[in-house]
């Protein structure tokens, strides 16, 4: 069992130890929940009072923290506690799913294929013609990776995994179980001979480097060029990146969300959980869209949008609040 003592755990965040303690800690935990042994983080003033009635002995709290630690309890002070919390979760980390060889025996893969130095690939795989894995990248049990591709340097991909033919995944990412990258957009068109008629979709995905893909997550090819991923891009589970679509760099999209056909984000948006985005819409650089709202056009950088339709985040409020005044009256 890994065990630090508060000396050990600040030479990892840097902070300012307020208080003294001698328990070694072995395990983090939510306030609620923490036993003596275990850390705990207060990242905003409203949870100040969990800690009287918390078991831990010590949490990692930001700077303007009004209360004090107690007796044989301690506080590490920080900028950041979530941050600082990040670390010391890694610390902590339990190991990663053992490979005891670098290619498992009943993989699959292809006499063409380039697997890059150092590079895991699980039981029940499939790396086909021409596909290139980076070093050190981990490819986990029953992927499917198929022509043409290439995955970089130090990415990770989970068991379920789906990377159809000609998409390529940049550097030290990470795509969580069952995640499909490259399916078929949804393209189709009405012929009154034959009904609906799809589309041919024959472009590809490209994702940039240091991106993180939830679990069930798809990603559509494009029709005819490419749906791009930019560096840094952080993407919730169930989420739905429709073909064509073009995110900038580190944008982040909450779970349930989903961007239509070439709809195209600039750097840094917001996507929120449920929130839906129309086909061939902008949103830009820095703009927030809230949980559940319907974004019909295009998005001016900076701005913050809620409801459906969504509109700018200070004439939904009083559209609301005009609305629960007038049912208000009625019940009068």
């Amino acid at each position: 069992m890994k065990s630090y003592s508060i000396q050990e755990i600040n030479e990892v965040i840097n902070g300012v130890i307020y208080g003294t303690t001698s328990q070694s800690i072995t395990a983090t935990e939510q306030l609620e929940k923490a036993t003596t042994s275990e850390i705990s983080f207060i990242g905003n003033k409203k949870y100040e009072k969990y800690w009287s009635a918390s078991n831990a002995s010590i949490a990692v709290v930001n700077e303007d923290i009004s209360i004090e630690p107690g007796e044989n309890r301690a506080f590490i002070k920080v900028k950041n506690a979530d941050l600082a919390m990040s670390q010391i979760l890694a610390l902590f980390a339990p190991p990663t799913p053992i490979f005891h060889n670098n290619i498992h025996k009943t993989a699959t893969v292809d006499e063409t294929a380039i697997i890059g130095e150092g590079a895991r690939i699980g039981a029940g795989c499939y790396i086909g013609p021409k596909v290139e894995i980076g070093a050190n990248a981990t490819i986990y049990p029953n992927v499917t990776i198929l022509d043409e591709c290439t995955i970089g340097k130090n990415t990770i991909i989970w068991s379920g995994t789906v990377v159809r033919e000609r998409c390529h995944i940049g550097n030290d990412c990470i795509i969580h179980p069952n995640a499909t990258i490259g399916a078929d957009g949804f393209g189709f068109r009405p012929c009154k001979e034959k009904g609906l008629v799809k589309i041919p979709q024959i472009g590809n995905v490209i994702i940039g480097n240091g991106v993180e893909i939830g679990a069930n997550t798809c990603v559509d090819r494009g029709k005819f060029s490419s749906t791009v991923l930019g560096d840094g891009c952080k993407i919730d589970n169930l989420v739905q990146i429709g073909h064509n679509s073009k995110l900038g760099k580190f944008c982040i999209m909450a779970g349930n969300s989903g961007l239509a056909g070439s709809v195209t984000l600039g750097n840094g948006v917001i996507i929120g959980g449920s929130a839906s985005i129309k086909d061939h819409t902008t949103i830009g650089d820095g703009a927030i869209v809230g949980a559940g709202s319907g974004v019909t056009g295009d998005v001016p950088a900076g701005k913050t949008m809620l409801g459906y339709p969504a509109v700018e985040a200070r004439d939904a409020l009083k559209q609301w609040a005009i609305l629960k005044r007038m049912v208000c009256d009625s019940k009068k």
